[in-house]
């Protein structure tokens, strides 16, 4: 019983050790003035509904038979959070390193801290959003909340996985942090923000079903809107990406912490 003692001790402090980080990247990123951490919910939600309602003005209300907006706003919310999290993990031990200086904390809760951040302000997000739009019957009502649950979990996964190597690389390499904006970008095609995989050519849906954010992007989409829509996923891609890159990840972390110091 010792032993589990102990363990649950420790999950206690590091608990703790998370939440006392949160509310210091908040009060750091946010301030105490005007709405403060809601930032992280209004910065998805309005380029979500503003990039939505262009869309809908270009091309009509709806395409492929679903709502336009309410499609533009569920790809959109999940690629914000992937782009902030990308994003915010470059430079993250050099911005953060002298808290090393406690022994309770670890390289992998800064990454942690940040990630849960974006994560916690796109559910926020798409939770607003979504309630706010099917009041104006613009945004379907969950047809399997399971599968748009399931969806969501896979694409943070594999974005979690990812900040654990993004993160230890750019301490390795200053290259990183000016590559990144555009890789993002890049990747936008393999998303699976702006299309469904049914909408492309037999040739092209085999490409993008090996990418772990298509997989998880089509269970959400087919949460929301049922059978409107036919989804194409297999989960095993971002379950086995997500493993390969954790692994590599942790590595790195690990590999890191040897050589950073500690001011």
């Amino acid at each position: 019983m010792q032993p589990v003692k102990k363990a649950l001790q420790a999950w206690r402090i590091q608990q703790r050790v998370i939440v006392a980080l949160m509310i210091r990247e908040l009060t750091t990123r946010f301030g105490r003035e005007n709405i403060g951490f809601l930032w992280i919910m209004a910065e998805p939600m309005l380029f979500a509904v503003l990039v939505g309602t262009m869309y809908s003005i270009m091309i009509g209300e709806q395409e492929h038979g679903v709502g336009v907006i309410a499609f533009v706003a569920s790809g959109y919310i999940p690629l914000t959070v992937m782009r902030n999290s990308f994003g915010r993990i470059v430079s993250i031990f050099l911005v953060n390193g002298a808290l090393l200086y406690h022994r309770q904390v670890r390289v992998l809760d800064f990454i942690l801290v940040r990630f849960l951040i974006e994560m916690v302000g796109g559910m926020m997000a798409y939770l607003f959003v979504g309630t706010l739009l099917i009041a104006f019957d613009l945004f379907p009502v969950p047809a399997h909340i399971g599968f748009f649950l399931a969806g969501w979990s896979l694409y943070m996964l594999f974005v979690f996985s990812l900040c654990l190597v993004i993160a230890p690389l750019s301490e390795m390499s200053e290259v990183l942090e000016k590559l990144m904006p555009v890789t993002v970008y890049i990747a936008i095609p393999l998303s699976g923000t702006f299309n469904m995989v049914s909408w492309l050519a037999p040739a092209a849906r085999d490409v993008v079903l090996w990418s772990p954010f298509v997989n998880g992007m089509e269970m959400m989409r087919y949460g929301l809107f049922g059978d409107a829509v036919r989804p194409y996923y297999n989960i095993w891609v971002p379950l086995g990406a997500s493993a390969v890159l954790a692994v590599i990840g942790l590595a790195l972390c690990r590999r890191v912490r040897r050589t950073l110091v500690v001011e």
